[in-house]
């Protein structure tokens, strides 16, 4: 899924439906496929991590377990 693609969302039917042709598919897939090791990754980015973001992923679960801060990981 790219920026700008159209997606449908049908809750009481659980479908999610990307609006893209596959030819245009076909053409993502084998431009990602080309990136070798990297494909199906982010691309590199220059990013300042803000302290407290560094903070809530080193206390966080995951999102299975609603991604909210764990106080044991402090330990003590």
């Amino acid at each position: 899924m790219e920026e700008g693609d159209i997606v449908d969302i049908n809750i009481p039917n659980r479908e999610i439906n990307l609006r893209v042709d596959e030819k245009t598919l076909a053409a993502r897939r084998e431009a990602q496929l080309a990136r070798g090791d990297k494909a199906w990754t982010p691309k590199d980015r220059q990013r300042q991590v803000s302290f407290a973001l560094r903070a809530y992923a080193s206390l966080a679960t995951s999102a299975d377990k609603g991604a909210v801060r764990d106080k044991s990981k402090l330990g003590g």
